[in-house]
C-alpha cells in the first residue's frame, strides 16, 4: 500500500501529476480542484510530496494499480468518507471534486442540493445520498483553508490530549498554531462535554460558520 509519495515534477496533465522517484516515475491522479493548486505546491526544486489513496482498478482479466493525491492526511480522510457513500466509487469521486474539498463539505453539511447537483456524475437522487450518508459529519473537512502552506510545524503526534489532537489538525489544515489554539479554546468553553476530536471539530466548524454570518438588518420606521 502506497500512502505517500515525494518526488520531482516531471508532468502535469489534465487529470494527474508524474512524478518521479529515484528515477522511477508514478502517475499520480488528483481531483480537479486539488490539481488546480499544485503549481503553488511544488518546491523552488521541482520536489512535491502527496498522500495517497492507492486502490485496484478491476478491468477485464486485471487489476490496474491507481494512486489518487491529496495535499494532506485530512483531505484524504474526506475522500474516503466520500466514497463510503453507495455508487460514489474512487473514479467517480474523483471526477466529481471540481470544487475545493471545504466547499463541498460545506454544501453536505447545509444540505446544498444545488451544489452537489453541480458536480460531474452526481445527480439528484446521488446527492440526497451524500447529504443522508455524511451530513453532520463532515465539519472539520470545511475548516481547511485554500493556501499556500503554512511553515509552522506540525505538533508531534505523541500528544495525548484531545485539545493537542485537535490543534495538530487544524495546523494540517493551514491555520498557525496560535489560531487553532484559540479556536479550540472558544469551543470547548462553549461545549465542555464534548469527548472525540471529531465532535470539537465540528464544534469549531460551526462557530467559524455563525462568525461569517452576516448580521441582521433591523429596519426602523420613521413615520409616526
Amino acid at each position: 500500500m502506497i500512502s505517500r509519495i515525494r518526488g520531482i515534477v516531471r508532468e502535469i496533465g489534465a487529470t494527474h501529476a508524474l512524478l518521479d522517484v529515484h528515477g522511477i516515475s508514478y502517475d499520480v491522479f488528483l481531483p480537479p480542484s486539488i490539481l488546480r493548486e499544485l503549481p503553488q505546491r511544488i518546491s523552488p526544486v521541482g520536489e512535491l510530496e502527496l498522500f495517497t489513496f492507492h486502490y485496484q482498478q478491476l478491468e477485464v482479466g486485471r487489476g490496474v494499480p491507481v494512486l489518487i493525491g491529496f495535499l494532506n492526511e485530512v483531505e484524504r480522510e474526506f475522500f474516503t468518507r466520500f466514497i463510503s457513500v453507495a455508487g460514489v466509487g474512487p473514479k467517480a469521486a474523483l471526477r466529481a471534486m471540481t470544487v475545493p474539498i471545504p466547499a463541498l463539505a460545506q454544501a453536505i453539511d447545509e444540505g446544498d442540493m444545488s451544489v452537489l447537483r453541480s458536480l460531474p456524475g452526481i445527480g439528484e437522487q446521488r446527492a440526497k445520498e451524500i447529504i443522508a450518508k455524511l451530513q453532520g459529519k463532515v465539519g472539520k473537512y470545511a475548516l481547511i483553508q485554500t493556501k499556500t502552506p503554512t511553515t509552522e510545524p506540525v505538533p508531534a503526534k505523541t500528544q495525548t490530549s484531545l485539545e493537542d489532537e485537535v490543534v495538530a489538525v487544524l495546523v494540517q489544515l493551514e491555520y498557525k498554531k496560535t489560531e487553532a489554539k484559540q479556536m479550540v479554546e472558544a469551543a470547548l468553553r462553549r461545549n465542555p462535554k464534548l469527548k472525540t476530536a471529531e465532535e470539537l471539530l465540528n464544534e469549531v466548524y460551526r462557530q467559524q460558520r455563525v462568525a461569517l454570518e452576516p448580521e441582521p438588518v433591523v429596519i426602523t420606521s420613521t413615520h409616526a
